[in-house]
């Protein structure tokens, strides 16, 4: 008789923090594990997400590429699926925008990052604010307040 094979848990998410840029530090510890928690909160544990802080420039030209739109923006988000697997993908964060938008808002540049974060990561498990009549909103507040204390 064969032994049972016990069933393999859920692998955890895999998530990486790249910074190409020198102009604002960014925390990629802290970046990492609010990403992971937010991943834990919609039942998405093993999706797997890389995070790019980057500039401007560079932030421009994937925009024009991939949106159409010949301007920086403050995050992107390029999801991708494993055939028979969780949907995976990119986040890339322009910190120049962000920090433009955490002047404007009256945030720090930290909050900012971590609000831009969340808003990527829902991006990826396929929430959209454009057309979804106000669920990615409600819930990226609801996790703004739950994961960094701060939300509308």
């Amino acid at each position: 008789m064969r032994a049972a094979t016990p069933q393999a848990a859920s692998p955890a998410a895999s998530i990486e923090v790249i910074n190409r840029q020198r102009l604002h530090p960014v925390n990629r510890d802290e970046v990492a594990r609010l990403a992971r928690r937010v991943l834990e909160r919609i039942g998405r544990p093993a999706t797997s997400v890389t995070i790019t802080f980057i500039r401007d420039r560079a932030m421009r030209r994937l925009n024009r590429d991939y949106r159409r739109i010949d301007a920086p923006t403050d995050v992107l988000s390029f999801p991708y699926q494993e055939p028979g697997g969780e949907t995976d993908g990119d986040v890339i964060i322009s910190v120049e925008t962000a920090a433009r938008y955490a002047e404007k808002l009256g945030l720090t540049f930290e909050d900012e990052i971590r609000t831009l974060v969340i808003h990527g990561v829902l991006h990826l498990a396929g929430y959209d604010h454009e057309t979804d009549n106000g669920e990615m909103n409600r819930l990226e507040c609801r996790l703004r307040k739950e994961l960094i204390g701060y939300g509308k």
